[in-house]
């Protein structure tokens, strides 16, 4: 398992209000939403699944929540417009 941050994108689609209510309010604890059911994160390996494990608790049956890790050269040749900038590395703990 990697312990180097990676950019982490969180997508889900989830129909009932409440489930995504709480699906959301799991990734705001670590990423930023870029869009309405899209988050970014700077994780580690196992960080990211211990956050895709705890989001996913929250899913019903027809529910659904996927994780795409963005590796340096995949974020090198990446490009947005718009909306909430990545959430830069952070080498310190505000407490």
């Amino acid at each position: 398992m990697s312990e180097t941050p990676m950019v982490m994108v969180f997508c889900y689609d989830v129909a009932n209000d409440r489930r995504r209510r709480r699906v959301s309010a799991v990734l705001e604890e670590w990423g930023v939403r870029v869009q309405k059911s899209v988050f970014e994160a700077r994780l580690t390996e196992p960080q990211a699944r211990a956050l895709l494990a705890r989001a996913g608790k929250e899913l019903g049956p027809r529910d659904s929540l996927r994780m795409y890790a963005l590796s340096a050269h995949g974020l090198a040749h990446s490009a947005a417009l718009g909306g909430a900038p990545v959430p830069e590395q952070q080498d310190f703990w505000l407490l």
